[in-house]
């Protein structure tokens, strides 16, 4: 195999987000190549296989035998178990996030993956962005002058509501923390980048359909974070300010073209593969994300504040802020 050659890459899905984001991906002229699909339900594999000109498998091994890399477009339980098996035998990965639907399933990827020492990438979308770069480069500067006092962030969207693509999924978005599950990691991996770890949270939910979270950092700063999917917005709210006597960093994904955080995910993966290059987003930083969601879901359940151990990540519900 040529060092330019792109990488063989097998998907595994046949849903909503394998079919409209990472079939197309692979399937375009690039430094990847849609090697094949595998589904469980072998009629939409078929049909995917055939829009996309390429081989349907019949099972999950066989399509691990034909590729380099394996890209998961299925829901995190699923994903916690195949991408383990994958790993396993070699095979670079695409994770989405979160790499499993609890703390233990995302934490047993990790270790699988850093055990095979295999290439790997967590498409935490928005990370993938220059503009989320310019953000994050734009709050550490501001950070350099003094420390920060604050922030303010929201993902606001009305995807959850009926008739969306996220009530069809019964598992790891239903219910009360579907949302946190789903959006959270996109937010709280900000804000802990941005204002400084995160060192405790304190979550509350309005109607099991808006959770407002309060983080608190390491250098003293005090955040306030804000989530739904039942939010009837025209159009998708994210937004993060960092707050300091120096100034105000900013950041909106209000007309960000999503497709260059797919192109340059892609782009990681092959360099990946091909050259041991870094990723933006691996298995240890999504591992530190799920950490802060499971942190939330903590508080949410004890109603009170949770504790975040930066150094072994782990989380201590207590009878107030423990900063």
């Amino acid at each position: 195999m040529t060092a330019d050659a792109p990488v063989a890459v097998g998907l595994v899905g046949t849903g909503g987000w394998a079919r409209t984001m990472h079939a197309p991906l692979h399937s375009a002229a690039g430094p990847t190549r849609l090697a094949g699909v595998w589904g469980r339900d072998p009629e939409r594999t078929a049909a995917l296989a055939a829009e996309h000109g390429v081989r349907a498998f019949r099972s999950f091994d066989e399509l691990v035998d034909e590729c380099e890399a394996v890209d998961f477009a299925v829901a995190p339980h699923v994903q916690a178990e195949l991408a383990v098996r994958a790993a396993a035998r070699g095979r670079a990965l695409m994770l989405e996030k979160p790499l499993g639907v609890t703390l233990e399933q995302s934490r047993e990827v990790a270790d699988a993956v850093r055990t095979a020492g295999v290439p790997h990438l967590v498409v935490l979308t928005k990370r993938y962005h220059s503009r989320t770069r310019h953000f994050l480069a734009q709050a550490a500067a501001l950070r350099a002058e003094g420390p920060a006092l604050g922030a303010s962030a929201r993902y606001l969207h009305g995807g959850f509501l009926q008739g969306s693509f996220a009530q069809a999924d019964g598992t790891w978005r239903s219910g009360p923390l579907g949302a946190l599950r789903d959006l959270g990691p996109h937010l709280l991996d900000l804000v802990d980048l941005a204002v400084g770890p995160v060192v405790a949270v304190r979550a509350e939910q309005a109607r099991d359909q808006l959770t407002a979270v309060t983080t608190w950092h390491a250098d003293g700063a005090v955040a306030q974070v804000v989530l739904s999917g039942a939010v009837a917005a025209e159009g998708v709210l994210t937004d993060v300010d960092v707050y300091s006597s120096a100034g105000v960093a900013r950041y909106t994904t209000s007309g960000m073209d999503h497709d260059e955080c797919w192109v340059t995910a892609r782009r990681e993966l092959a360099a990946a593969v091909r050259h041991g290059s870094p990723v933006t987003v691996d298995v240890d930083r999504a591992v530190r994300v799920a950490v802060l969601v499971d942190a939330v879901e903590q508080s949410l359940r004890a109603d009170a504040p949770v504790r975040v151990d930066g150094d072994q990540d782990q989380c201590e519900a207590g009878p107030r802020p423990p900063v």
